[in-house]
């Protein structure tokens, strides 16, 4: 197993000239010579690569399955295998600079599966990843290749629009070697992603940036990638995570010594943009923020660590595993680049604007959704103490397992269910009550008014009797933790997601 390592990047700018002609003006866009254009480029918006381009640190890769990420592009997102016959799907957008047409998708993969087998790069350089064939650490898949992520696993709204991400874990990796275009040795370098707290490891390795051609460890500092999860191998950590850490090869850095500082104490959002920048000299940065609002706040900004200067950063482009292929790591991915250069301050302050404004949203659900219950700010789900079915326990969070005690759904009248030891029970606030610290209770099913439940577009769920918010006791973060009905407050205690 490798160690990571976080880099941050002091504010040298590496311009080519190949690059700089991709950039017009102020707002420069780039246009991918990947794009099958169908329709005149009229985004009214910069994209992402865009503001990046205008900022001289133009993006050599950019991956999404969710959006364009220039105003220009109008070629395919990903790519999509469907079990019953192995036919292949690309799955585009629903106008140039747009949002994915998940229609497509949607019909192409009706009465099967369907596995994402490529993502699309989306500048000129051609930078697609497809399943990564192994390494190190083998995948579950043929040969030891890893596998691709279930095309619905991890369904979600882009600017009120359907969309799918990837849902890692388990050894679903992705990878390009040889990558085109893309900073290598000390040449300073930028990533972003968009990534969610909701499903979380402190196993190695969530990542997405840069990684060894070979698929193995080859020492400090050749890696620049974000990683992302619970992960402190260093000790000393402050709070309970995740984190947006480096990953710069046998160590994953949340500072240049290692352990995280007080004040940052874990991300926890439904959606999190996670950004780290690498000098490859003298410095690395971490920043991250809600990428639904708000701005970006710094993690750690310095030096590297002692041993990774200069870097020796290699071409592969991953996502989802480390760069020997640990693959164990849990996440999730919506969309990402890799830029030239060093980005400025104030381009990453724009791009978290882009984000923002990009309307990210797990929706409001209106029945018929099922999946894990994720208490947001504990990074946990919704769990049924040892899948008991004796009427009136009190629910818990627990650590996100994916077993039945923790598949929740939301029906058609408003009510959660969960199915365990051969019954359906349903989550009731106890006795009817509707003061604060009402238990959160499984009760049989009845139709009843304390039964139902309204998950709402702010993220807080709250009881149709009561209208009290669903509120993990305490804010408190460990397993085991009570759930019961308080006074809606806008705390992280508060935010839920399902599915």
């Amino acid at each position: 197993m490798k160690t990571e390592v976080f880099v941050s990047l002091s504010p040298k700018l590496r311009r080519r000239t190949r690059l700089l002609a991709a950039c017009l003006t102020a707002a420069a866009i780039a246009v991918p010579v990947a794009a099958v254009t169908t329709a005149p480029a009229s985004a009214a918006t910069s994209e992402p690569c865009d503001i990046y381009a205008a900022g001289g640190t133009p993006c050599e890769t950019a991956h999404s399955t969710t959006r364009a990420l220039f105003a220009a592009y109008n070629g395919p997102l990903y790519q999509v295998q469907r079990s019953s016959d192995g036919g292949y799907q690309n799955i585009g957008l629903m106008t140039a600079g747009g949002v994915v047409n998940a229609a497509q998708q949607d019909s192409f993969c009706t009465g099967t599966t369907c596995t994402i087998t490529k993502i699309y790069d989306q500048t000129a350089n051609h930078n697609d990843m497809p399943i990564s064939w192994g390494g190190y650490w083998k995948g579950p898949g043929p040969n030891g290749a890893d596998i691709g992520a279930n095309a619905t696993a991890l369904p979600l709204m882009v600017g009120g629009q359907k969309a799918y991400g990837i849902k890692g874990g388990g050894g679903v990796g992705y990878r390009v070697d040889n990558a085109k275009g893309v900073p290598i040795g000390s040449q300073p370098e930028g990533v972003y992603m968009v990534t969610s707290s909701n499903f979380v490891s402190q196993y190695c390795c969530f990542d997405y940036g840069s990684g060894e051609n070979s698929h193995t460890d080859t020492g400090n500092a050749t890696m620049n990638a974000i990683e992302w999860g619970t992960a402190c191998w260093f000790g000393g950590c402050s709070g309970s995570g995740p984190w947006v850490e480096a990953d710069l090869e046998n160590g994953m850095y949340s500072s240049n010594t290692g352990p995280n500082q007080s004040s940052y104490q874990g991300v926890r959002f439904p959606f999190v943009t996670a950004m780290e920048k690498n000098n490859g000299t003298s410095n690395f940065t971490i920043k991250y923020a809600d990428a639904t609002s708000g701005g970006l706040t710094t993690g750690f900004s310095g030096p590297l660590p002692n041993g990774y200067s200069p870097m020796k950063v290699d071409s592969s482009i991953l996502l989802g595993t480390g760069g020997d292929n640990s693959a164990n790591g849990n996440g999730e991915f919506f969309e990402g680049a890799v830029t030239a250069g060093y980005p400025s301050d104030a381009t990453e302050n724009a791009v978290q604007a882009n984000l923002a404004a990009a309307g990210y949203s797990f929706g409001t659900s209106t029945g018929g959704t099922t999946g894990p219950l994720h208490a947001v700010g504990a990074g946990k789900c919704l769990d049924d103490p040892n899948s008991t079915t004796t009427l009136g326990t009190q629910q818990q969070i627990y650590t996100c397992n994916g077993q039945a005690n923790q598949t929740w759904t939301h029906t058609s009248t408003g009510a959660l269910s969960l199915s365990v030891g051969g019954q359906t029970l349903c989550l009731d606030a106890n006795g009817q009550g509707a003061a604060n610290g009402t238990k959160a209770i499984t009760w049989s099913c009845n139709g009843q008014s304390n039964q139902q439940w309204n998950i709402n577009t702010n993220g807080t769920i709250t009881g149709a009797q009561s209208g009290l918010c669903l509120d993990v006791t305490g804010a408190s973060t460990t397993n085991g933790a009570l759930v019961e009905l308080w006074a809606c407050n806008g705390g992280s205690n508060q935010q839920w997601t399902l599915g």
